[in-house]
């Protein structure tokens, strides 16, 4: 069965929009973000206020030592490691991919599950 082209058109319109709202969406101070329609890559600088709205969350840098970071996700802080598995925040899985001097980069992703 296949649909009429006005419908499919709309059908596509509608997905796009939706992606570019989302997209749209995402907002920092003190970072910057590089995100998809689950996931998105959050760049905190160190030493600033830092943080960002994202597929409809906040996600904070709240400190960071060494190869230990705490970071506020949807309300709620998590102590990470370069190298752990995800730890879940708020329907969200979030893990720590890099740590500098300069700058903190995590990974936040919808839990397929959610």
């Amino acid at each position: 069965m296949s649909l009429p082209p006005v419908r499919r058109a709309a059908g596509l319109f509608a997905g796009l929009a939706l992606g570019l709202a989302v997209l749209a969406g995402c907002s920092s101070q003190g970072a910057s973000t590089d995100c998809g329609l689950d996931a998105c890559t959050v760049t905190f600088e160190r030493g600033v206020d830092a943080s960002a709205t994202i597929l409809g969350v906040e996600a904070k840098l709240v400190g960071a030592e060494g190869d230990q970071v705490t970071v506020e996700v949807a309300g709620e802080q998590l102590t990470l490691t370069t190298g752990q598995q995800a730890t879940e925040a708020g329907g969200f899985a979030v893990t720590l991919d890099s740590v500098t001097d300069q700058q903190v980069k995590v990974r936040v992703s919808r839990n397929p599950g959610n």
